[in-house]
């Protein structure tokens, strides 16, 4: 597509009555609650799901790489916001030892075929929380900043903006996905800034946001109306989980100002990936109420459609009809797409058969090997099926304390200051005790899916050895270049030489093996 076709179909879009888009959604809302209490969303046994994102880097420099589009469709793989970016969804399947078996085998089909078509063209896929080498040529600032305003453009209907309207902004290294380009160009007051220790950085577009990956566990709940309850522990887990999958303490060295090296390192939050969603999509302080954030309880299924219903869309469009069951409720389904909230329900399904209520887990960076980001999937599968069984008292946990852990893990990893309510009620800080009890109850909850133990230990594992470690991804980073620095290395240097190491370490053991293999030595 052509920058100016783009250009005219971001202008067609804002012409969408926003008003008319929101009276539509919320009365599909109703319509969809009354399917939830008919049990249409209900499943008869929990379904996992992973999303993995990842970005293209050039196999001998390891700089950032553009992948063309009709190569990425080769390989089966989805756009995502950046030209260098790829992300893959797994085919939901139940949660047993045979369905994560089979998250596990359809990532490692998918990304090693996918590895030996790019590498063709010189391309490895990375499973990072956030690249730090810009794209050969090229600063970082550039490559995010770069954008366009194609002047005098109007909308494939007629309307939209003229010749003397502003024009609409189109940024450069982004995909061309019509709902990516319109909020840079609607009055949505987005914040389009990064604000993070020694790093300030202002764009156009929301390019920004492309600097991190992500995966997105899935867990679709029995009984819909029980929504509520799940995703009260979800958020009590969640900072527990961000601060042993952290994996984004440091940013592309161009964008630091001019801070001592030591002084980054001190400084350094172990989650950046938090902080860069945050800026980029939120309004300013005061200007309106965050999108990207961490979610309230709800009390009741109602409540949590209702929240997404009324949420304002950055975006409103006319979705066509389709032959989907979910298109009743497509534009309710299409303000899923700017519900940003770290951890969300959603309620949608092809068919009838396939309608489900699910939670989806966003918090978490990408990872540095398949088994590691499966890891993932299952330990919080298996707390969503144990800890509401077992009634465990972190459900009575204060939402504002789940809310100070997660931001606290955003910053200090596995050396934040948590709170939890342990199974005997007890309140406790210890970092043994809490993940002692997070693991247990994970295993419980997959061994009530069918699991043996064995299996259970081998899904847990590698993430439990973070724990004894006391070793994440981002600490492995940070310890990396905090070494270099030490022998005089200078930082950018010390940067690169550690995703170098990253990168290689990862063609080893992505598709096979963990990130406690790379610790073997």
């Amino acid at each position: 597509m052509s920058g100016s076709e783009l250009a005219a179909k971001v202008a067609d879009t804002l012409t969408v009555d926003a008003e008319a888009f929101r009276a539509r959604a919320e009365a599909e809302a109703e319509d969809l609650v009354e399917e939830v209490h008919a049990g249409t969303f209900d499943n008869s046994q929990a379904i996992v799901g992973l999303e993995q994102e990842l970005y293209a880097v050039d196999d001998r420099t390891d700089a950032l790489r553009r992948v063309p589009r009709g190569l990425l469709d080769r390989i089966g793989f989805e756009k995502e916001l950046g030209l260098h970016n790829a992300e893959l969804q797994t085919t939901p399947a139940p949660l047993s030892e045979y369905g994560l078996d089979q998250q596990v085998t359809e990532l490692q089909a998918h990304i090693a075929a996918a590895q030996d078509a790019l590498g063709r063209e010189n391309i490895r896929l990375v499973s990072d929380g956030m690249w730090t080498v810009p794209p050969n040529g090229e600063t970082a600032r550039e490559y995010l900043c770069d954008s366009i305003e194609a002047e005098g453009v109007r909308s494939e209907s007629g309307g939209g903006p003229g010749a003397d309207a502003p024009g609409i902004r189109i940024g450069t290294n982004m995909s061309d996905s019509v709902r990516y380009h319109a909020m840079a160009n609607t009055d949505y007051p987005s914040g389009l800034e990064i604000d993070a220790p020694h790093v300030h950085l202002d764009g156009d577009t929301v390019m920004l946001e492309s600097l991190i990956t992500s995966i997105q566990p899935h867990y679709q709940v029995a009984h819909a109306p029980d929504l509520p309850e799940y995703f009260t522990y979800a958020l009590r887990v969640a900072g527990p989980l961000v601060a042993l999958g952290a994996n984004s303490p440091f940013f592309p060295p161009d964008l630091y100002d001019d801070a001592p090296a030591e002084r980054i390192l001190t400084d350094a939050w172990m989650e950046n990936r938090i902080t860069v969603f945050e800026d980029v999509l939120n309004p300013p302080t005061g200007a309106g109420d965050p999108k990207v954030c961490f979610p309230p309880d709800f009390d009741t299924v109602e409540d949590a459609i209702r929240d997404i219903a009324t949420d304002r869309t950055i975006v409103p469009m006319d979705v066509p009809d389709g032959q989907r069951f979910d298109d009743r409720f497509r534009h309710f389904r299409h303000k899923h797409g700017s519900y940003w909230r770290w951890v969300r329900p959603v309620f949608d399904g092809a068919t009838r058969s396939d309608a489900n209520a699910r939670i989806e887990f966003r918090p978490l960076s990408a990872q540095p090997t398949i088994r590691d980001a499966v890891a993932f999937e299952a330990v919080f599968a298996g707390l969503m099926e144990s800890l509401p069984r077992r009634e465990h008292p972190v459900q009575n946990l204060d939402w504002q304390t789940a809310r100070a852990n997660f931001y606290a893990a955003a910053c200090d990893g596995l050396d934040a200051e948590f709170t939890w309510l342990t199974a005997d009620a007890a309140e406790t800080g210890a970092i043994d005790e809490i993940y002692g009890e997070l693991f247990e109850y994970a295993r419980d909850g997959l061994e009530l899916r069918g699991l043996s133990s064995e299996a259970a230990h081998r899904y847990i594992r590698p993430l439990r050895e973070r724990v004894d470690r006391r070793l994440t991804p981002a600490r492995w980073k940070h310890d990396h270049v905090a070494r270099a620095v030490d022998r005089g290395v200078p930082f950018t240097e010390a940067v690169w030489g550690m995703q170098a190491e990253y990168i290689d370490r990862q063609a080893e053991t992505l598709i096979e093996e963990t990130f406690v293999d790379w610790l073997a030595d």
